[in-house]
C-alpha cells in the first residue's frame, strides 16, 4: 500500500515536492539541456551530472528521456543536444518578433563599420544573444545565438540594467555576483550603480576589456512602443584595431542610427 507521503515524491528525483508548486524533476530537466553550450557540445553522464548539480542516476535518466523525445543524441559515452532543442525557444522569439526585425538592421550596421555587431536581451543577470553579424573572430569564446555573458561586465548588459526599474535592478544586483573577468572589471557594486546611472543619463554604454581583454564595444538599448527598454544592439572591435575614441566617434553615431530605425519599427508589432 502507497502512503501519502510517497504519493508525493518526484518519480525522476525522489524528492517531495509538498508544499511547493516547483516540478524539481521539470527544473532539473531543464538543468540537464542548460548544461550543454558552445564550449560544451558534448558531454559524459558524469560531466552532465556536474554541471546540472545532480544525481549519475538522476542525470541518466533525464538524459534517457530526453534522448527518446529526440532533444539528445547519445554517442559512445557522450551525448549531445540536437537541432530538436530550438523548437523549446521557437515560440518566444516568434512572438518577440525582435530578431527577424533586428537582423537585416544588423547587416547593414555591420557593412557600414566593418566590424561584428549584436543584439541581445536580458535574461536575469545574463545578457542572451538573440541575432549577430561577425565579421571576424574577437573573442576567446566563439559567439552563437543564445550564447550568454554576464551583463554587468558587457556594454549591452549595461544599457539592459540601466534600462530596469529601480525596484528590479536593486533585486538583481542584490543576487549577481561581481566576479573580476580581468583587470579592468567594474567589480564594485557602488561603482557599477554610478557608472549604470551615466549609462542611463547619456543613452549608451561603452565596455573596454571588462569582459575579455583586448576586447571594446559600445551598446544603445531598443525599445518597444511603451519606450520600455527590449533588447540591445553593439558593435564590438579589438583594442588593437580601433582606439575608444575612435569606436565613439565612427561607431557609435551608426549605431544610434540603427537602434532608431529599429525601435520606428518595434514601436509597429
Amino acid at each position: 500500500m502507497t502512503s501519502s507521503a510517497d504519493a508525493s515524491l518526484d518519480p525522476a528525483t525522489g524528492e517531495s515536492g509538498r508544499g511547493s508548486d516547483v516540478v524539481q524533476s521539470l527544473a532539473r530537466g531543464l538543468a540537464v539541456i542548460r548544461a550543454f553550450d558552445a564550449e560544451h557540445p558534448e558531454l559524459t553522464l558524469s560531466d552532465v551530472a556536474r554541471r546540472a548539480d545532480i544525481t549519475r542516476a538522476a542525470a541518466g535518466r533525464f538524459l534517457r528521456t530526453l534522448e527518446q523525445l529526440g532533444y539528445v543524441r547519445a554517442a559512445g559515452r557522450t551525448f549531445s543536444l540536437t537541432p530538436r532543442v530550438l523548437e523549446l525557444g521557437f515560440s518566444y522569439l516568434s512572438a518577440l518578433s525582435i530578431p527577424e526585425i533586428v537582423q537585416p538592421h544588423l547587416e547593414r550596421l555591420s557593412r557600414e563599420v566593418d566590424e561584428s555587431v549584436s543584439a541581445a536581451v536580458l535574461d536575469g543577470g545574463d545578457i542572451v544573444y538573440i541575432a549577430r553579424v561577425p565579421t571576424r573572430r574577437i573573442m576567446s569564446v566563439r559567439i552563437t545565438i543564445g550564447t550568454r555573458f554576464p551583463a554587468f561586465a558587457t556594454s549591452m548588459g549595461r544599457v539592459l540594467l540601466a534600462g530596469l526599474r529601480a525596484g528590479s535592478l536593486d533585486e538583481l544586483l542584490e543576487a549577481s555576483a561581481l566576479p573580476s573577468l580581468t583587470e579592468r572589471t567594474l567589480t564594485d557594486p557602488h561603482a557599477l550603480r554610478a557608472e549604470l546611472d551615466r549609462v542611463r543619463a547619456q543613452g549608451w554604454s561603452l565596455v573596454d576589456g571588462e569582459l575579455e581583454p583586448g576586447l571594446r564595444s559600445v551598446a544603445v538599448p531598443l525599445h518597444d512602443r511603451r519606450g520600455d527598454v527590449v533588447a540591445a544592439v553593439n558593435v564590438s572591435t579589438s583594442a588593437t584595431r580601433d582606439s575608444v575614441d575612435h569606436v565613439v566617434n565612427e561607431y557609435l553615431p551608426p549605431l544610434q542610427r540603427t537602434a532608431d530605425a529599429i525601435d520606428a519599427e518595434l514601436r509597429l508589432v
